[in-house]
């Protein structure tokens, strides 16, 4: 490649690099990054050749050079769509380099996307793994790239889709020779010693396996409450979770209070599942999406011939829900009528369908929800004092999402695979910066919102990738005043996004080789259009009196041919 074009493409990538100073955050693209003390990297080296040894120590750095590099690749596929592929495993060394690994010199890279060939052969030097190596071991014979050559395997082989794996075949002092080709191109006695360390340990599987059993038996305590959607481990989540798993072996009525959108029939169906009542019904009704005339028909039942219209007499949701659980979702929206009903039922333990006069007995659980304050309500008349006791035997508030966001990693993983099931699609998941955005979010629609934009997100997400902000969010975030961002110019120094757009406007001015003049003319067009044609207030935009703005304007009409 010729050096001015790989300057360029490297430029073109730390364009790509953001500094959000109070957030505390690196982004490169949709991924989430860090600076970190090479001291710190060779100690922690150290410890895991220490308390692993050797070998298994450069097993575990050369995976996680090989995930490095595989997330690289997806990010310049995100980020550069319509560049050819072989141009795509070129901005592998570009964005080795950028990240501070190591200085990497292409000497032959030759990739056939169609025929599934590739060939390469790149120079290491100035490695920042090889000097972290040194300061901690000394010089050592061999390689010390663990982490790199795991990367460059990682990246290519992410790229080329097939396993592609380099190795160190010349290791000097101030640079090593690298080649790569697929795994079928090496022979089996150049890479037996290779292959070892992409493989997981044997003693990593081995605290997987132990990881697996202790979640078995915690669960088993827990005599598997947790239905499918309702997860968490926030301090809220398990206060409310915790008095559902006490009320469940009870027959105690529940009342779930909580904004709408919480997730209130989710804790009502985890409740059912765990109760004895676990194989009789679970009969879930919105009090508030019935109209009034119908309601009492749709909880008691109706016999025929009650009201014009009703040509068959059929049961109504106590009866439905007799040995199981009866949800009442927005009880509050109840008519009087309706609630007196109620709570003839709840004291009775029968009830009567419209237009009969037999009794009839129902043994049903209740659980009932409202997302307004039932106090409230009683004391301005809208809901019956004895029936908001009979309800409000064990209350239980079930949070809002921006009380229990740590939850929000779980949930969205829940619904990725929910959906992803649903989809037929293999999402890997959501980038960094869109679970950033997802945390850093008011949730105004608390789970519900959630659930729907992982729906979303899954539905607009590339099969085999994973969901970034573009897809959850239907507008564009933008940056907030408190929290300023910056960039990486093509000196290395940061300036602000403000400074980057400037540049990019200045970059394309001169590449269309635009003169001044038409510079000139496009911003007083661009300030007159924006003030409305007033020339005083364009003029402060332009930094101008309004005498120099005039002139400036009848110099142009002078230009002009009559």
């Amino acid at each position: 490649m010729d050096p001015h074009e790989a300057q360029s493409g490297i430029e073109d990538l730390a364009s790509r690099l953001r500094f959000e100073f109070t957030e505390g955050n690196i982004w490169l693209g949709e991924e989430r990054m860090i600076l970190l003390h090479m001291k710190a990297f060779g100690s922690l080296r150290k410890e895991l050749a220490d308390t692993l040894g050797v070998e298994r120590a450069r097993g575990l750095m050369t995976r996680m050079g090989y995930a490095a590099g595989m997330c690289d690749a997806e990010l310049v596929r995100k980020l550069y769509p319509d560049v050819p592929d072989p141009e795509i495993v070129r901005k592998g060394p570009m964005l080795h380099t950028l990240e501070g690994f190591v200085k990497v010199e292409p000497v032959i890279i030759d990739a056939d996307f169609a025929k599934g060939t590739y060939y390469s052969e790149v120079i290491w030097s100035n490695s920042f793994e090889g000097e972290a190596h040194r300061q901690i071991f000394g010089v050592e014979p061999g390689p010390t790239g663990w982490m790199q050559q795991g990367y460059a395997t990682g990246y290519v082989s992410g790229i080329m889709r097939t396993f592609v794996l380099f190795r160190e075949v010349e290791v000097r002092a101030d640079h090593s020779r690298l080649l790569g080709k697929p795994l079928k191109d090496w022979a089996p006695a150049e890479v037996e010693e290779s292959l070892k360390y992409f493989h997981p340990d044997a003693i990593a599987d081995q605290i997987l396996q132990l990881q697996e059993q202790v979640q078995g038996l915690r669960y088993s305590i827990e005599e598997s409450l947790e239905t499918s959607d309702l997860v968490g481990a926030s301090p809220a989540f398990m206060t409310a979770w915790s008095l559902i798993q006490r009320a469940a072996a009870s027959q105690i009525t529940v009342l779930l209070l909580g904004e709408t959108g919480v997730g209130k029939e989710v804790f009502a169906r985890a409740l059912h599942k765990a109760s004895g009542r676990a194989n009789g019904s679970f009969v879930a009704v919105n009090c508030g999406a019935l109209p009034e005339q119908l309601i009492e028909a749709e909880l008691f039942g109706v016999e025929k011939g009650a009201y014009t219209g009703a040509h068959d007499s059929r049961p109504g949701r106590f009866e439905r829900a007799h040995w199981g659980t009866l949800f009442l979702d927005e009880v509050s929206e109840l008519s009087v009528s309706a609630q007196t009903k109620l709570l003839r039922v709840l004291q009775e333990g029968e009830v009567e369908r419209l237009g009969d006069t037999k009794a009839r007995k129902v043994d049903v659980r209740i659980v009932a929800a409202s997302n307004i304050d039932l106090k409230e309500a009683v004391e301005q008349g809208r809901f019956r004092k004895d029936l908001f006791y009979r309800l409000n035997i064990l209350p239980v508030q079930v949070p809002p999402l921006r009380e229990r966001t740590q939850d929000i990693p779980l949930l969205a993983a829940r619904f990725v695979e929910k959906y992803s099931a649903r989809e037929g699609k293999r999402v890997a998941g959501l980038t960094d910066r869109a679970m950033h955005a997802l945390m850093s979010y008011a949730w105004p629609g608390n789970v519900r919102e959630l659930e729907n934009m992982i729906e979303r997100g899954v539905l607009l997400a590339q099969n085999g990738e994973r969901i970034d902000v573009s897809n959850l969010f239907l507008t564009p975030l933008q940056p907030t005043a408190e929290s300023p961002e910056a960039s990486v110019d093509r000196h290395g120094k940061l300036s602000s996004r403000a400074d980057d757009a400037v540049r990019t406007f200045v970059d394309h001015a001169l590449s269309r080789a635009m003169r001044l003049e038409e510079l000139e003319s496009t911003f007083i067009e661009a300030a007159l259009e924006r003030a409305a044609g007033n020339v005083s207030a364009a003029a402060r935009m332009l930094g101008m009196t309004r005498a120099q703005l005039r002139y400036r304007l009848k110099s142009r009409s002078a230009d002009v041919p009559s």
